[in-house]
C-alpha cells in the first residue's frame, strides 16, 4: 500500500480534507459519480479505523468501473465524524482511506478526489460545529468538488447509504441519487432510486454509461 501519511495531510481547514486523485485531466461540464464511502463503497464496520479490516462491497465495483470507462471523475464525500468525536485522528483516516484506494487500484478502478468533513456538534475543540455547510446532508462537499472540477452538478449521479447522501445531491442541484438498500421516491427536481439488486444496479449502470455517450457527442 503506497505511504500517503508520509505528506502532510491536505486539509483545507481544521475539519475538511481535499485530495485530488491521480493526474487523470477532464474537460469542462462533466457529470461525475459521487459517492459516499463507509457502506457503500467498502463494508461500514462502524467508524472504520484499521486499514486491514476494510473490505469493498462488490455490488458497487460495476458502477465505479463504468464511471471510469466513460471518462466520468469519481469523486468520494465522506462524512468523518469519529474524528470529530476524538475516535481517531486524519492520520488514521489518511490509512484506512488509502487502503479503500488501493483495493480499487487492484481491481482496476480509480478515484479521482476525495473530500470528507469532520465537523460534527458532538465533536471537541474546534470540530464541534453543528450543521457544517460540508457535512452532509448540506451539499458542500458536492458544491467544492463542482467548482474544481468543473463539473456539471446537474447531470451528476451520487450513490450512498443515508438519506443525508441523498439530501447533499439534491441541495447540490443533482437530479437523481441512488439509496443503498433504500426505497424509491420522487420529489420536485431529484428523483431516489434504490440500490438493492442486480436489476437496481443495471438502471445505475446505463445512466453512467448514458452520461458518458452524451459526452462522447
Amino acid at each position: 500500500m503506497a505511504d500517503r501519511t508520509a505528506t502532510p495531510h491536505p486539509l483545507t481547514e481544521p475539519g475538511v480534507w481535499i485530495e485530488r486523485i491521480g493526474d487523470r485531466v477532464f474537460p469542462p461540464h462533466l457529470p461525475a459519480l459521487f459517492l459516499d464511502r463507509d457502506g457503500t463503497i467498502n463494508v461500514d464496520t462502524d467508524y472504520p479505523s484499521d486499514p486491514a479490516e476494510i473490505e469493498l462491497r462488490p455490488q458497487m465495483l460495476p458502477a465505479i468501473a463504468a464511471a471510469n470507462r466513460a471518462g466520468i471523475p469519481v469523486v468520494v464525500v465522506t462524512n468523518q465524524s469519529g474524528i470529530a468525536r476524538g475516535y481517531f485522528g486524519w492520520s488514521v483516516f489518511a490509512a484506512v482511506n488509502g487502503r479503500v484506494l488501493d483495493l480499487l487500484r487492484d481491481q482496476g478502478m480509480f478515484v479521482d478526489m476525495v473530500l470528507a468533513c469532520a465537523y460534527h456538534e458532538a465533536g471537541v475543540g474546534p470540530l464541534a460545529i453543528p450543521d457544517h455547510p460540508m457535512r452532509k446532508p448540506n451539499p458542500g462537499m458536492l458544491i467544492e468538488a463542482g467548482k474544481r472540477l468543473a463539473l456539471d452538478l446537474q447531470r451528476s449521479l451520487i450513490v450512498g447509504d443515508k438519506p443525508a447522501d441523498m439530501q447533499a445531491g439534491e441541495r447540490a442541484g443533482l437530479a437523481r441519487g441512488w439509496l443503498v438498500d433504500g426505497e424509491a421516491a420522487v420529489q420536485p427536481g431529484f428523483a431516489i432510486r434504490p440500490l438493492r439488486d442486480s436489476s437496481d444496479l443495471g438502471d445505475l449502470l446505463a445512466a453512467i454509461e448514458t452520461q458518458g455517450r452524451d459526452n462522447r457527442s
